[in-house]
């Protein structure tokens, strides 16, 4: 207790609960390093889509890029409304939504979530292979992995119950993304704990939340274990883009 992962951040009572965290020793800061939009970059990975990893070559802003292809407008006139129906679509996508779940999400009606999903299919069309691959694989196998070969079972997919099996598609299109995104992130844990315990790296690891880590440091050692930390992040595994890592510092965990 506290349950740290459901700190709220959103609001302004979260982000005021949020300073109350403060690193144990007055000279020491925290420092969070968050991964960029990582289970887009893996699905762009293992899905080979090359617009997709076109984009995040490019530094590409994903939703922008996503708005742009569905609402057919020029890169440069996606409206704020557009990014966010379209940041909606692209992480949609990930945990295998429906036109339903869409619909019920943006407010808006079937018909027009469909229209949605569809376009993102077109714009990214190796995406969709991708993701009929995975529910072709994981019926066949029982299964479904994620890129470093953890597998979760999934029993349910030629089941009569409909429920039970939508939720196990959604299962075998979700777990090789997000699972995957765990992966990095674990992996990344391990080898920056490696510096830690070696002298390398003057930090103590402190929490992982999601996609990013949270670690205190010394005030004269920021800059350089900022960019330790992202060096290791971001070259965690080779992949078909680059991972990009966003570094962040504090007094407390409010201003990260």
């Amino acid at each position: 207790d506290p349950n740290l992962q459901n700190i709220p951040i959103r609001t302004e009572l979260g982000r005021k609960i949020r300073q109350a965290f403060i690193p144990g020793d007055p000279e020491r800061r925290l420092l969070c390093a968050d991964y960029s939009q990582i289970e887009l970059r893996i699905l762009a990975h293992m899905s080979r889509d090359p617009t997709l990893i076109e984009a995040f070559r490019n530094d590409e802003d994903i939703h922008r890029r996503t708005a742009s292809e569905i609402f057919e407008v020029p890169f440069d006139q996606v409206s704020p409304e557009m990014r966010s129906r379209a940041k909606a679509i692209n992480f949609g996508i990930i945990y295998g939504i429906s036109p339903y779940g869409l619909a019920r999400d943006l407010g808006i009606t079937q018909s027009e979530a469909k229209g949605y999903i569809d376009r993102f299919f077109n714009a990214y069309p190796k995406t969709r292979e991708y993701i009929d691959r995975l529910v072709k694989l994981a019926t066949e196998r029982g299964y479904a992995e994620t890129i470093l070969g953890r597998r979760r079972p999934l029993i349910h997919l030629n089941s009569r119950n409909v429920s039970q099996r939508n939720f196990d598609r959604r299962n075998a299109v979700n777990t090789p993304i997000q699972g995957s995104a765990a992966d990095l992130i674990k992996l990344a844990m391990i080898r920056i704990d490696r510096l830690i315990e070696g002298g390398g790296l003057l930090a103590k690891m402190l929490l992982q939340i999601h996609d990013e880590l949270i670690f205190e440091i010394p005030e004269g050692e920021r800059e350089q274990a900022g960019e330790t930390i992202k060096e290791e992040m971001e070259n965690v595994l080779s992949l078909r883009l680059p991972l990009k890592v966003k570094i962040t510092t504090g007094k407390n965990w409010g201003e990260i």
